[in-house]
């Protein structure tokens, strides 16, 4: 027998709190944590706002008791961070007494110290240590080595997508007996390559973002990490474990259209859902909230909209982007919203889309404006990259 897959611990930060008790606070108090740029010296601190984390490297080093002589990145930083949070929240004592695994992502790596050191890189030792830290690899064998996991450990990098794969192929791990229990999520820091990246594509908005609005600019950027702790049932209920949610369905897809852009049927993301539903053997009147993908830039949410009329016809679920909480978090974004998805049934709420004030005329599709307390027992949360990656988690109360 196939065994569940069920969520057992959690751990977060991002520009709305330092974890999971703060970030769920944050979203019931319809609080935003985007503004302008502050811990990066770019020319574009003053025009651009993002959502930054609160915490310097040097505050990250020190809580979690690392040498000052060390060569984590940001992104790494984070990702412990919220690792280590998560692997509290589960009770896990001694991590290697059951197999256990480490599936974590990341697009930007150890960007944001390369930048700053790569012109130094021939000449001082105290930059060289950062080159072997730059790859995306490098953040997820520091967290394993921290946490102590030996069993098995990977890295994702499937643009915005990422984390999603990460929790969908621990859930696979587990399912195909594999591992016992998985730590799935991603990690991504802020750094002028990703602001000037998206900057060149013309898709960031120099005032909060609005997704899902008919008037929407572009994305902010975010930066965080999060982290689910995913073991079969019958470990858990072994362990008398608290079974915060249930794995239910997953998929990934791709539409093949565009290098960035989603296609104007939104093909990947339509059939990520329908395979997602599939999986889970739900109707899609099953599902009660979607925490969509909702960039806020004019082709995403078109996209996505269009996709999910395709899904549920006439028949809406409740929906919300959750980014104008946080700003586009990238290869963090669906481990962040996967978290966002569980307090959402744990709390039976559903969070506001901040910041919108007119439907997307083509659609006509209008997303939850306020706290909305209602009973939820299946979520639908989407990921879609750069590459048409399109995935998508269905989280279960029971």
């Amino acid at each position: 027998m196939v065994p569940r897959v069920v969520v057992t611990g959690m751990g977060i930060i991002s520009a709305i709190g330092n974890s999971v008790e703060a970030n769920k606070k944050a979203l019931l108090a319809s609080k935003s944590g985007i503004g302008p740029i502050s811990k990066i010296n770019t020319i574009h601190a003053e025009r651009i706002k993002v959502g930054e984390v609160i915490f310097s490297n040097d505050e990250l080093v020190s809580q979690l008791q690392l040498p000052e002589d060390n060569n984590f990145t940001r992104t790494a930083l984070l990702g412990l961070f919220a690792a280590k949070e998560a692997v509290e929240n589960a009770e896990i004592l001694d991590i290697n007494s059951y197999k256990t695994g480490l599936i974590s992502s990341t697009t930007v790596g150890g960007m944001d110290k390369t930048e700053q050191h790569l012109k130094q890189f021939s000449s001082s030792s105290e930059s060289q240590k950062y080159i072997s830290s730059h790859h995306a690899g490098d953040s997820t064998k520091k967290i394993a080595k921290y946490l102590g996991v030996n069993e098995f450990s990977t890295t994702m990098s499937t643009a915005c997508s990422s984390a999603t794969n990460a929790i969908m192929l621990g859930a696979r791990l587990i399912k195909a007996g594999k591992l016992e229990r998985v730590i799935v999520g991603g990690t991504d820091a802020l750094a002028k390559f990703t602001i000037n990246g998206f900057k060149t594509l013309m898709i960031l908005s120099e005032d909060v973002c609005q997704p899902f609005d008919e008037h929407r600019k572009g994305l902010n950027l975010g930066e965080g990490a999060a982290y689910l702790v995913l073991e079969s049932e019958k470990i858990a209920k072994k362990e008398g474990k608290s079974i915060m949610a249930y794995i239910s369905g997953y998929a990934n897809a791709n539409d093949a259209f565009h290098q960035t852009a989603s296609s104007e049927n939104g093909q990947g993301a339509y059939l990520a859902m329908q395979k997602a539903l599939n999986l889970a053997q739900l109707k899609p009147k099953q599902i009660d909230y979607i925490n969509a993908h909702g960039t806020a830039t004019p082709n995403n949410d078109l996209s996505e909209s269009i996709a999910i009329k395709r899904v549920f016809g006439n028949d809406i679920p409740d929906f919300s982007s959750t980014k104008g909480y946080t700003g586009h978090t990238l290869a963090a974004a669906g481990a962040v919203e996967a978290v966002y998805s569980v307090l959402a049934l744990q709390e039976q709420t559903a969070f506001p889309n901040l910041n919108f004030k007119s439907k997307i005329n083509e659609t006509g599709l209008i997303p939850v404006t306020e706290i909305k307390k209602k009973p939820i027992h299946h979520v639908l949360s989407n990921s879609f990259g750069f590459g048409g990656n399109c995935s998508a988690l269905i989280l279960s109360k029971e």
